[in-house]
């Protein structure tokens, strides 16, 4: 599933687009600008008009006395003559990525669709330009906490929103997105989901399927995902086999690689390791734990892995830092640890856990009480069987997600909104679905039920590269899918299966 830090979710799209703009060149040569309509916040982007705007939607519907809140959008218009041949709403992720600020780079990776296309940006309620609503939680302090640290702050964060948190779901967010569609007087939208964004999409089509032409999802996993997750434990190893079955020359054994891991693992869990790190300016320690190193593998690794091939990665360092964990000399993995670390802020994580702990599959009855619901999770985990986690315990993998396990065990009944329904009735439109195949965080496993939720879908695995796929730089993979939005068919996809390996940090012999 969408098991994205805080670091990766804030810096995804721009990377993306970063990364897109040396594949992708601007087709116009000589820039230039025209100013669109809206407020003097509306982005400029050159050689593309923008047209912004902001509208009032009810923070809770059905409950006026909870007031209002603004969601404000960016329209990137299309450079070709003529009217646009369709509308493309794109959600770069999260819960809680922001995306009108950065309609100049979302414009560079798809400047092959603005050719013909109108792109729409919208900032989900609570973030961006969509009045933010902090609930006195940060990105430092919630992913580098401890697990009880971080349901304690799950529980302060609804303790602080009070009301407001039943505002904060996905349900409310598609229904956004389908006002600012009337608003703009567009019949039906092109969804284009990254990440969270492919959770999203699903339900905005379930709710409004008569103004959706077709969808592409990138980095998918499922509306009825497994809350304990297994399939991205299970991936955490596929990953390390594949990158060191690939390496060319041979830089280390994939199973071996796999044993490393799992013997590293159980010293975790019996001894964790202390990691004092600087980030956002404070200094701070990290007990790091079998959870931790889950989270560094199956979250942190997976982003961005294949974007460059060529240079060192989180991914490609781990076969030699687990080798030599084992060896004795943890130097190697703290410094992966602490370059992770230090990336992390002081964002407000309040669209993030809100999101998170309202909509997302649980292991335990959300009507039941705290003590129930520890009985029912801990069943849940008892029940799992022998290698459903790959080299890791059951319990130590489910301390590593920051959006799943027992994180939001605590999150209140009262002032909670009802579950996301996990089966809906989907429009028949084209959908296509990709992942990356060394993706543990959003794995092939969860993309393949993620495109099963359709019944006219497409799924594509793309080799060597990790989250969002569309973050590699040949231009492969955009060039797929602004085909698809196009077309609505994605034609020759043989390239999405020669992409090269990353590389990968030997392993002494």
């Amino acid at each position: 599933m969408t098991y994205q830090n805080a670091v990766r979710r804030t810096v995804l799209a721009v990377s993306m687009m970063a990364v897109l703009a040396s594949a992708t060149p601007p087709a116009v040569a000589a820039p230039t600008t025209e100013r669109g309509s809206g407020p003097t916040w509306c982005p400029t982007v050159d050689d593309h008009r923008v047209d912004c705007g902001t509208i009032t939607r009810p923070l809770v519907a059905g409950k006026p006395k909870l007031g209002t809140v603004d969601v404000s959008y960016a329209v990137v218009r299309h450079r070709g003559p003529g009217a646009a041949k369709g509308t493309v709403a794109v959600n770069p992720g999260g819960p809680g990525e922001v995306a009108v600020d950065r309609a100049p780079e979302f414009a560079t990776g798809l400047n092959k669709v603005l050719k013909d296309h109108d792109v729409l940006l919208v900032d989900p309620r609570g973030t961006g330009r969509s009045e933010r609503i902090p609930c006195g939680v940060t990105d430092v302090e919630y992913r580098y906490g401890t697990r009880q640290q971080q349901r304690d702050a799950v529980t302060r964060c609804a303790l602080n929103l009070g009301a407001k948190a039943e505002g904060y779901t996905t349900a409310a967010t598609a229904d956004d997105i389908d006002a600012v569609r009337a608003r703009l007087g567009v019949q039906k939208l092109t969804l284009y989901g990254l990440s969270y964004g492919t959770y999203l999409m699903p339900v905005y089509a379930s709710r409004h399927r008569e103004h959706v032409r077709s969808i592409v999802l990138s980095g998918a996993y499922p509306l009825g995902f497994d809350p304990l997750v297994r399939p991205s434990a299970q991936a955490v190893s596929l990953a390390l086999q594949r990158i060191c079955d690939r390496s060319v020359p041979a830089a280390c054994d994939g199973k071996k690689a796999v044993r490393d891991l799992r013997t590293t693992a159980a010293r975790l869990r019996e001894r964790p390791m202390d990691v004092p790190f600087e980030a956002a300016g404070d200094r701070r320690k990290l007990r790091f734990t079998e959870g931790q190193l889950a989270n560094l593998l199956f979250e942190a690794a997976s982003s961005g892995v294949g974007a460059v091939p060529g240079e060192a990665s989180l991914l490609g360092s781990m076969p030699h830092a687990l080798d030599r964990f084992v060896h004795d000399d943890p130097a190697p993995l703290r410094r992966l640890i602490k370059d992770e670390a230090s990336a992390v802020g002081k964002e407000d994580q309040a669209p993030y856990v809100a999101v998170v702990c309202n909509d997302y599959r649980k292991a335990w009855s959300t009507k039941a009480s705290q003590a129930e619901r520890w009985r029912q999770y801990r069943a849940a985990l008892a029940a799992t069987r022998p290698g459903e986690y790959g080299a890791f315990s059951a319990k130590g993998f489910t301390e590593g997600p920051t959006d799943g396990g027992d994180v939001c065990i605590g999150w209140p009944r009262k002032n909670t909104a009802s579950p996301q329904p996990t089966h809906p009735e989907m429009p028949d439109v084209p959908v296509l679905v990709i992942s990356g195949d060394l993706d543990a965080n959003t794995p092939d496993a969860n993309g393949r039920i993620a495109a099963r939720q359709f019944t006219n879908s497409e799924f594509h695995s793309v080799r060597n590269v990790g989250h969002v796929p569309d973050l590699e730089q040949s231009g492969c993979v955009t060039g797929v899918t602004a085909r698809f939005i196009r077309t609505g068919t994605s034609g020759d996809t043989s390239c999405l299966k020669g992409l090269p390996p990353i590389a990968v940090a030997p392993v002494r012999r």
